[in-house]
């Protein structure tokens, strides 16, 4: 059983556990849906900033989707999923970052 003086720290570092900002939620919602991490990261970079949090909730759905093989998805396997959201918004933001980091730019 823990000490009582690393009881507050304990829950101190649980509820920083939950504190993860957008732009690492989104970095981890494209990973999940099978994004290589490198493309994850460059996208959500340039996306979070773009999105609103209604639409930001919405892409999250597409990391649960279990038919894909983790870190095996394609661009635009994964495009589709975002078309399919019917929010043009969010596929030409998504498309774009997609675009930009596939190019290095």
């Amino acid at each position: 059983m823990p000490s009582r003086h690393l009881l507050p720290l304990l829950a101190l570092s649980l509820s920083l556990a939950g504190c993860a900002t957008p732009q690492a939620q989104l970095r981890t919602g494209l990973a999940s849906a099978g994004l290589s991490d490198g493309m994850a990261a460059c996208m959500a970079q340039d996306m979070t900033p773009r999105l609103s949090v209604k639409q930001l909730l919405r892409l999250r759905s597409l990391s649960h989707v279990t038919d894909r093989n983790p870190r095996k998805t394609s661009i635009d396997a994964y495009l589709y999923q975002v078309r399919a959201l019917g929010d043009g918004e969010i596929w030409s933001i998504t498309s774009r970052a997609a675009a930009r980091c596939a190019l290095g730019l």
